[in-house]
Order: C-alpha cells, then structure tokens, then sequence
C-alpha cells in the first residue's frame, strides 16, 4: 500500500498514512479539524542495467599505444582521404561465355 503524505492548511499538522488506491483522499485534520492538502514530493527512481546511461552506447576507447590527441587527430582524415573501393566486373564478350550446344 503507498504512503501519502497531508498538511493541514490552517495548523500546519503534517503526517504520512498508509492508504489503498480505493481510499477516498483525506480532508479534515485529525488535530483541530481544518483542511488537509496532500503533499507531493519527488520519487525516488533508480533505473538497473545497461541502456540508461549516455555511456552505456559509447564506444569502447581504443588503446594504440600512441597519445590520444594524436592518434585521434591523424585517424580521422586518414579514413577521409582514402578512395573507396569499388568492384570491378569482367568484359561480356563472346569469348568469355561457353558456346551453347
């Protein structure tokens, strides 16, 4: 059963009281009988396990061996620089198929 927290509005009583979600909600204090107001405060959230974290989807840092402003700065306009691969097909002429029988 959750806990709810109350105020009184005119004496300023605050207590917490163990409610079901049926409940109806409170509203006469039970010390001088005015207007109670239930209280919010923020929850508690931990979330458990891997994808919660910016960190959880980075890439694991590579170990070169080499300083990491260096190796960092040279890697990156190498693989700009360098051509793409492209395939290259055979010519279709007629000695490259068998003859049909």
């Amino acid at each position: 059963m959750p806990t709810y927290s109350y105020r009184c509005t005119e004496c300023g009583n605050a207590f917490d009281i163990k409610q079901s979600f049926s409940d109806a909600t409170l509203t006469e204090c039970p010390a001088c009988g005015g207007v109670l107001r239930k209280v919010f405060s923020p929850v508690g959230v931990t979330f458990n396990g891997g994808g919660f974290y910016r960190t959880d989807s980075r890439p694991a840092p590579k170990s070169d061996g080499s300083s990491s402003s260096s190796s960092s700065g040279s890697s990156t306009p190498e693989k700009q620089s360098a051509p793409a691969k492209t395939e290259s097909k055979p010519s279709t002429g007629s000695s490259a198929k068998p003859a049909a029988s």
